[in-house]
Order: C-alpha cells, then structure tokens, then sequence
C-alpha cells in the first residue's frame, strides 16, 4: 500500500484502540521516508480525524522534533507495543472488587478480563455501554450495564472507580461523556476514583489546550461527548511507569510526554 494511502486508512479508521492507531500512523509515517516533505501535513491531518487520541498526538509531535523522525516512529512503535499500563492495572485491583467504569473503557476492560475475578458495572456513555458489556459478557466477566441516571447507586455500590484518560494536561483530564459526573460522585461518596493514563496522554500545555479546544465547544460543552475533568476528583494514577499514590489537591501539573510541535496544529487545506 503507498504511504499517501495507508495514512488515509489510518485517517479514517474508527473505533479502533489507541495502541493499534498509534502502530499502524508509525508505520505509515515511516512509508513518508522518500517524500519527507509531507511529514507535516500528514501530522495535521491525522489529529484532526482523531482528535481524542492524544497518544496519536503525542506520536506526530516527537515525530516532527526528532532529528531523525522515520527511526523515532518506530521507536515510539515499540514503545506502545510495550507499554506496561495494563500490567500494573490488573496488579493494583483488589481481589473480587465491584469495579465501575464508564463507556468503552479499554485499559480497565483489558484489565477486568484478564484479571477474571473482578465483577463491573459498567455506566453508558452514548451507547458504548452496550458494546463493553458484550465484551466482557462473551468472557463470562459477571458484568451489569446501567444508565447514567443510575451512576449514583453504582458508585455506592463498587469499590472502586475507573477513568481512563483520553488525553493529560495541566490540571485536567479528558474522557468520555459521564465520567466528570460519576468522578464527582465518587469524590462525594469518598470511593476511590483512580486515573488511567496510558502512554502517550500526556501532553504539554500548547498542544493540551488545542486537544481539548478540538473536542468541546466553549460556547456550548454540552454537545460534546468528551468531558474534561478537573484532577482534583482524581486519586491514583495507573500509567506506564507504575502507580502512583499522590495527593491530587496539591501535586504538581501532567508533565508531558512529548515535545510542544505546534506546527502540527495549523489546520489543514484539505
């Protein structure tokens, strides 16, 4: 496949995992060796189709800065493809826990599964509530899908809270509709809510405040599907370097993990 189209491939892919995106944008990026030139615009245009998925920002802007951005993609490849997130995840749940999450949560789904002895109560988050229930419902997890009328109860009810981050920055995170909701209930009821944060979320402020301006309507947040969750209702951090137990009210701001390529944000023609 030319690199030109595997990039409209990855473009257009919905759906799919944050790692699978990450390996299949390196790969095609790494086919732009003989025509470096299109670097940048293939950078622009791949965050503006997947504007939730700040580990695809995170690739394209260490790309754009390394000395050798073809080698950097397939380092960074790597490092995805070996990213211990879900390890340390499965390690820190307790035996036989009530686990909630929200929506389609995959870090937490990979962890509920694999773990097998936990039971998850899933809350819906514009219908992908459905689709996260039948994956665990096919492993024989004991799972139980709710509406988001109904997180109050389902906070009371587990032990433990699970956002998984789509993207880091400064003192917010971003994640799928409902979950600021069932995080401040979680606050309120004093149930741990812990924070996933993948490799590759992390982002530096300048590309943070793009990420998020890409993703909500200022005038009008409500049409969004993507809530931005202050990390104040936030406890323990999973990630790829372990968990971390910290006070949220007084800890430091996300440091990113990639350099603040703004040139990637200036949009597009086509």
């Amino acid at each position: 496949m030319h690199p030109i189209e595997h990039l409209r491939y990855v473009a257009r892919a919905t759906g799919a995992d944050p790692v699978s995106l990450v390996v299949e944008t390196a790969e095609a990026l790494r086919g732009l060796r003989s025509e470096p030139a299109g670097l940048v615009l293939a950078a622009r245009r791949i965050v503006e189709r997947h504007p939730t998925c700040a580990p695809l920002w995170w690739l394209c802007a260490s790309v754009l800065a390394a000395a050798d951005p073809f080698e950097k993609a397939r380092e960074l490849s790597d490092r995805m493809d070996a990213d211990e997130t879900t390890n340390f995840l499965i390690e820190a749940l307790p035996q036989d826990a009530t686990v909630c999450i929200v929506g389609w949560n995959p870090t937490a789904l990979e962890a509920i599964a694999r773990r097998g002895d936990c039971r998850a109560i899933i809350v819906d988050s514009f219908g992908t509530g459905d689709s996260a229930v039948n994956a665990l419902e096919r492993l024989d997890i004991d799972v139980q899908g709710v509406t988001l009328e109904h997180a109050g109860l389902t906070v009371q009810m587990s032990d433990i809270v699970i956002i998984d981050t789509l993207g880091c920055g400064g003192t917010e995170v971003l994640a799928v509709g409902g979950s600021q909701a069932v995080a401040a209930l979680a606050y309120c009821e004093s149930k741990p809510a812990w924070l996933v944060t993948r490799l590759g979320t992390r982002l530096p402020i300048e590309l943070w405040d793009a990420m998020k301006l890409a993703n909500r309507d200022v005038d009008a947040p409500w049409r969004s599907d993507i809530d931005v969750i202050p990390r104040q209702l936030l406890g323990r951090i999973i990630g790829p370097t372990g968990v971390s137990d910290i006070d949220m009210n007084t800890a430091q701001n996300f440091i990113g993990e990639c350099p603040a390529s703004t040139e990637m944000l200036v949009r597009s023609a086509m």
